[in-house]
């Protein structure tokens, strides 16, 4: 094979070790909050294994930890403030609309 054709199939992926998410001190728990907030996104949903970087029994724990503890109330079920600002922008807009379209009849 020749030099050229070895680079173009060269992989672009970089073996780079990184640390793993949870470290093997850590309790995984429904009380450990600042653990639990780390597998959450922004919505309140719980992210997907491969985003986690986590192994199956893992994520498991983590699952059950984050639904025991909505279950508990220390965690929201949804994060939806960014929503509710959204739908009351649009429902004021809806509202004076209709104002205005019977104020004409």
């Amino acid at each position: 094979m020749d030099k050229t054709k070895r680079l173009f199939l060269k992989s672009k992926r970089s073996f780079r070790r990184r640390l793993p998410p949870i470290q093997s001190g850590d309790r995984i728990d429904y009380r450990n909050m600042s653990l639990i907030s780390r597998f959450i996104s922004e919505q309140g949903k719980i992210l997907s294994r491969r985003v986690n970087r986590l192994t199956l029994k893992q994520q498991r724990l983590i699952t059950i930890a984050i639904k025991q503890a909505r279950i508990l109330s220390l965690l929201p079920f949804l994060n939806n403030e960014k929503q509710l600002e959204k739908t009351e922008s649009t429902a004021r807009t809806t509202t004076t609309g209709l104002l205005t379209r019977n104020k004409k009849k």
